[in-house]
């Protein structure tokens, strides 16, 4: 049964903290505060904080404690009720959310208005062993698995009398090379880099090869600075095969489309995201694997249901016939006109149309070395690595973790990087259902 009288106060319930979900639950407290109207906040999410999952390469890299990433929604949205649960599936008709956690059994929240923003989750294929045998980057336990496995392997491979599983043990396979996955395999580079120096053996040793079916690395930045990101990550040794993918995994191998056999006890699938998991449930027209919506981000045919960042189909008005990218800086700047949005339909304000134009992409790319287009401007080397830590640093929505995370920077930039293997996240902990909650195959 719905869980209380929806008439008064009304109840305006956001799925996900993300981006999205995040500053929209923030923007709308600040407005409806401000109005001094009586409107219950309500946030839906699996976890008690907003992860800013920009910095995860730098956390499987170890640069970063992923404390640091993790905004607490506790000490943030002080004036919203906190769900720490699964969202299941949405009742349009009946205005309910089915919610789910391992202490309690399902339950049905009601609500007047709805903002979906669950995000996304990696989009896999129908891959044999892809799901068994490989592991992403969108939570903090694939990427503290990572690091994990990583040093494990670096260490097991040091008493390994075999060589061809020393070899195996010594292999890194990063599958997609947009900017996510171009950035964790350069910090994971730069890790094991480390690990063999202070280990002393040749850190060419460790083999590392970054797949993609694209024609080249990072599009994102331009033909320019790809080139330049190509250059850079293979002086580095990390071996680049672009238009090719894998056809097969298993524990100790990956099959390239190729042919070509990779021994290998690591693989990194960063491939791209889609929609999460719940939008399957609504019944409502998907594009890419996201719910459709219009410029106000409200979604055609219910007018109490709006939607926006990583969920979201959103016009893109700087492009007419395009949606806008599944990006952090879209998603921020979308909560804020779902907040607007929202309280508009609830007699507070007026409604605006989404509009922004993309500032461009900043890409740590290990020492030394970074990538950014700001306002249109290529940058690559040591300014355009400045650009992008002072941006994760702003952008970062609380003081004490942006504190945390430059003297990270401060620490790293004087000592080595750690190395300690601490066994926080299993092999299923990591798994694609566990972290992500998505199955087999799902995009």
């Amino acid at each position: 049964m719905p869980d209380g009288n929806t008439a008064s106060p009304q109840r305006v319930v956001i799925v996900g903290s993300g981006f999205a979900g995040f500053t929209c639950a923030q923007k709308l407290c600040r407005i409806v505060a401000k109005a001094n109207h009586d409107i219950e906040i309500v946030l839906v999410t699996p976890n008690d904080y907003m992860l800013y999952t920009p910095l995860l390469p730098d956390v499987a890299g170890g640069l970063i404690d992923p404390r640091f990433v993790a905004i607490s929604l506790a000490d943030s949205l002080p004036r919203v009720r906190l769900v720490v649960a699964n969202a299941r599936s949405v009742d349009l008709r009946n205005k309910t959310l089915t919610v789910e956690d391992e202490h309690h059994p399902p339950r049905q929240l009601s609500w007047d208005r709805l903002v979906l923003t669950p995000g996304s989750v990696t989009r896999l294929f129908d891959i044999p062993g892809l799901a068994e045998h490989a592991r992403g980057l969108k939570t903090v336990a694939e990427a503290l698995y990572l690091r994990e496995q990583l040093l494990r392997q670096l260490e097991l491979a040091d008493d390994e009398e075999d060589p061809e599983v020393r070899r195996a043990r010594r292999t890194v396979v990063v599958v997609g090379a947009s900017y996510a996955g171009t950035e964790l395999v350069a910090q994971l580079r730069a890790l094991a880099d480390a690990y063999a120096a202070r280990r002393g053996f040749d850190p060419a040793e460790v083999r590392f090869l970054l797949l993609d079916t694209a024609p080249r690395v990072m599009p994102e930045v331009g033909e320019r600075l790809s080139d330049k990101v190509l250059k850079v990550l293979r002086k580095r040794g990390i071996e680049i095969r672009l238009e090719t993918s894998l056809t097969k995994l298993d524990e100790n191998s990956v099959v390239l489309t190729d042919g070509t056999v990779v021994p290998t006890r690591t693989v990194a699938w960063v491939t791209g995201v889609t929609g999460a998991p719940v939008l399957g449930t609504l019944g409502l027209p998907l594009e890419k694997g996201r719910l459709v919506v219009d410029a106000t981000l409200n979604v055609p045919g219910h007018p109490d249901v709006f939607a926006g960042g990583d969920a979201a189909a959103v016009p893109d008005l700087t492009k007419p016939g395009r949606i806008t990218p599944p990006t952090a800086q879209h998603a921020t700047r979308q909560g804020k006109t779902l907040a607007r949005n929202v309280a508009a339909s609830l007699g507070i304000g007026t409604a605006a149309d989404y509009k922004h134009r993309d500032l461009g992409l900043v890409v740590d790319l290990g020492p030394r070395f970074a990538v950014a287009n700001p306002m249109g401007i290529r940058l690559s080397g040591l300014p355009a690595k400045a650009v992008t830590r002072a941006y994760h640093t702003f952008a970062v929505p609380r003081a004490v973790n942006r504190w945390a995370i430059t003297v990270s920077y401060l620490t790293i930039a004087v000592t080595p990087r750690p190395l300690a293997l601490l066994g926080l996240v299993s092999h299923e902990e990591a798994s694609f259902g566990a972290s992500e909650g998505i199955s087999a195959k799902s995009g």
